[in-house]
């Protein structure tokens, strides 16, 4: 087993009088991808957003519980909140780029970290671009619109954008679930390659996807952690009637 990268313990959460997720205690290894497994609503999004507090922007919501990144509490009233995003990242289920060029799309968050040389952006675009794989796709129209992508390449832009401001924690909530099946591949394979150097999280309702990408998998049911642990056991032999059930299509 690698080392722990976010520490989860006792976590619950409120929206107003509904308890949304229920105790959940998770160690997320470093440099792994983690897939978050369940029946819609179940809790798996919510706990996903947990992770880097965007649940903060959510009106009512109450969060008890620790959250540790690297064994600081990421709810601690000193964390800053753009900061803790800069070091774990997200990815949407809809692929959302800026209405601007591509090129301004990747520059956007390190610019708005202070980063001004032309030949330093220059240079974070293009890497950027080759971590998520679509450099050569896109090398010769920076400066067009991000708009003009086919939602695959407007996906792998969105994790460029992500991986241009160095995260070490990327979180990805069902980032293929809008894609055909020839990008759902190339976002996979993707993924491969992101989990050698980042923490990868991803929520997923396909459950192909999650045996053919995942190293630790969790299984989500009506906001409580049913069972989690490596992928392999989790398909192969779940502890848990419910995890059986739910794996062999019963429900869900």
């Amino acid at each position: 087993m690698g080392k722990s990268k976010i520490s989860v313990k006792g976590l619950n959460l409120y929206y107003g009088t509904n308890h949304a997720l229920k105790n959940v205690n998770m160690e997320i290894r470093d440099r792994a991808i983690t897939a978050f497994i369940g029946p819609s609503g179940c809790g798996k999004s919510t706990f996903l957003k947990c992770l880097n507090r965007m649940n903060d922007l959510v009106e009512g919501v109450r969060i008890r519980g620790k959250v540790l990144l690297d064994g600081e509490d990421i709810y601690d009233r000193r964390v800053d909140t753009t900061l803790l995003r800069k070091k774990v990242g997200m990815v949407f289920q809809q692929p959302n780029p800026f209405p601007m060029s591509i090129y301004d799309n990747i520059a956007y968050g390190p610019r708005l970290h202070g980063i001004k040389s032309k030949r330093e952006l220059d240079g974070i675009v293009e890497e950027s671009l080759k971590g998520a794989a679509i450099y050569e796709e896109v090398r010769d129209r920076l400066k067009k619109s991000a708009l003009g992508l086919s939602g695959g390449q407007q996906q792998r832009l969105c994790i460029a954008r992500a991986l241009a401001v160095q995260p070490e924690v990327l979180l990805m909530d069902e980032p293929t679930s809008a894609l055909d099946p020839v990008s759902t591949l190339k976002i996979e394979e993707l993924m491969e390659s992101l989990r050698k150097r980042y923490t990868v999280v991803i929520v997923t309702h396909n459950m192909q996807q999650a045996v053919r990408v995942s190293d630790d998998t969790a299984f989500f049911l009506m906001g409580e952690v049913v069972e989690f642990g490596p992928a392999k056991t989790i398909f192969s032999r779940p502890g848990d009637k419910r995890t059986r059930d739910y794996i062999a299509g019963r429900f869900g």
